[in-house]
């Protein structure tokens, strides 16, 4: 049976040596080294950006970790439809490995979490570590009728519901159904502009 996420109480801020908050527009260039650092600059071929690819992430669900003013960590999430089920995936999730043995990626993750349930999703999705992902009660237990838009390795792909019973069923693709990222809208609108006729 799939773990029904439960919020967890936040440590005071002078309990961790990490902060998390809100991303930030100043924090893109230094998630995307750190996204580049962690996961090779052949990321964007990977199975899951297919679901993220000119999307933006869910609104109030983007946030950094930051260490001495330092971006050090970083989790997304992006709504998607599971098969018709309406879903969050949770990721990329990466953190400085200059500060892995501070707990800063699962203090993202519950973050991550308890932000989603707080909003009224239902159910998050990612394809991940299952070893890893279990201590939050991710499993693959409603996920086996689900399929990805790639390749993919079946027991990696994990689910979690926030409310009870909200992926019973689940069965199809999973799809992406953000809004569009804004700078996906400025390149569709200037593609669809026409030049304005001259006159003669």
């Amino acid at each position: 049976m799939t773990a029904v996420w439960k919020p967890t109480a936040t440590l005071p801020a002078d309990a961790a040596p990490f902060a998390i908050r809100s991303e930030r527009a100043s924090d893109v260039v230094a998630r995307e080294a750190l996204l580049d650092a962690s996961f090779g600059e052949d990321r964007q071929a990977r199975t899951c950006q297919r679901l993220r690819d000119g999307r933006a992430p869910a609104e109030g669900l983007a946030f950094s970790a930051v260490c001495d003013g330092k971006l050090v960590g970083t989790v997304r999430l992006w709504h998607v439809s599971a098969g018709g089920i309406p879903a969050l995936v949770l990721g990329p999730l990466a953190v400085d490995a200059s500060c892995r043995d501070l707990g800063i990626g699962a203090a993202l993750t519950r973050h991550a979490l308890d932000a989603a349930k707080a909003r009224g999703h239902t159910a998050v999705i990612l394809r991940g570590d299952p070893a890893y992902y279990k201590r939050f009660g991710f499993s693959a237990d409603k996920t086996g009728g689900l399929q990805l838009p790639g390749p993919f390795e079946r027991e990696r792909l994990l689910g979690i519901e926030l409310r009870d019973g909200a992926l019973d069923n689940a069965c199809g693709m999973i799809m992406a159904t953000g809004a569009a990222a804004p700078e996906a809208r400025g390149h569709r609108a200037r593609r669809n502009r026409r030049p304005m006729p001259r006159a003669a």
